[in-house]
């Protein structure tokens, strides 16, 4: 375990994956394609939120699992981002994700592998190290390994939140769900649905805005400090217990969506370590992830761009 030191942020990713992008334009399953141009990269929610914060100025470091056979990549990135490098070692390969980039039809198709199975163990050395690291926020993002608990996530962040922390929370599916049913002094201060894993929580169908948001109202009637629900092309959804923003902008240029959801809670984050309204908030937030959309690799381009892009997001109350 290595000293204790201070972050602007932690991010925590327990199933990163080294993002494999294939660029195939009008993809159609069943048929033979040629590959225009293929890309690997470090990836994984945790380490995207990390990237970016990075990217915009601020001092991270990134935990979680990482396979030993194929690190280089993670570590390339790290050293290249100066992200502080705190992930556990595990015997065998990170797993990789392949997407599909199809510019021609906009939209991409993931094929996700399940990832390595960190023994109990492992799990306790992880824990060692995100105690052992001193943030105001910490973000625990992304999908759980084959076999492991989804209570983790409810035991850090109990731990976490104990000694100040404010927790971002990013992922779906069950552990989401045992996540947001558990006690109160382990539910996360923020969220980041998309309006499908919204929809898969709640277990129903929002196909109105209006809807969108007394769903998010729910959530934070729970004692959730705000619920942000991305909602593609149409913007995203900001809401807290006494107010509520939309926020959408119109994006020039879209390369990949791989990665957009996580800039926007990077810049969430950014935008509370400056103290900045909700509105004020959303529009950082969308300027994060329109800026990710025009790139393949995790991260923003530049500060100096955030704060054009961040110009040109509209961010209202009128829903």
């Amino acid at each position: 375990m290595t000293n204790s030191s201070a972050f602007d942020a932690v991010t925590l990713t327990l199933n990163p994956a080294i993002d494999q992008t294939l660029a195939i334009d009008n993809f159609i399953a069943g048929q033979v394609h040629r590959v225009q141009n293929a890309t690997s990269v470090a990836g994984g929610k945790g380490v995207n939120v990390a990237s970016a914060l990075a990217d915009f100025g601020l001092s991270v470091a990134a935990t979680g699992f990482l396979g030993r056979d194929n690190e280089a990549l993670f570590a390339q990135l790290f050293a290249r981002k100066k992200i502080e490098d705190r992930f556990v070692r595990l015997d065998g390969a990170t797993r990789t994700g392949i997407k599909i980039a199809d510019a021609a039809l906009n939209f991409t198709t993931d094929i996700n592998f399940p990832g390595l199975a960190p023994s109990p163990r492992d799990l306790e050395m992880l824990q060692d190290e995100s105690l052992n690291c001193d943030a105001p926020w910490f973000v625990l993002a992304g999908s759980l390994p084959p076999n492991m608990d989804a209570n983790f996530y409810s035991t850090i962040t109990d731990k976490l939140r104990s000694r100040g922390a404010r927790i971002a929370f990013d992922s779906s599916g069950a552990a989401l769900k045992t996540l947001l049913d558990g006690k109160a002094s382990a539910l996360p201060h923020l969220i980041k649905p998309n309006i499908g894993e919204l929809e898969e929580l709640l277990q129903t169908k929002l196909p109105t805005r209006e809807g969108v948001l007394q769903a998010a109202r729910s959530l934070v009637a729970r004692g959730i400090e705000t619920v942000i629900v991305s909602m593609g092309a149409e913007g995203a959804l900001f809401v807290t217990e006494n107010d509520a923003v939309f926020a959408v902008a119109r994006a020039e240029k879209v390369v990949s969506t791989v990665g957009a959801g996580d800039a926007m809670v990077a810049g969430f984050i950014a935008s509370q370590l400056r103290g900045l309204s909700l509105e004020e908030s959303a529009r950082l937030s969308t300027a994060f992830s329109l800026d990710a959309l025009a790139s393949l690799e995790a991260g923003i381009s530049s500060p100096d761009n955030i704060g054009v892009l961040a110009a040109g997001v509209t961010a209202n109350r009128d829903f």
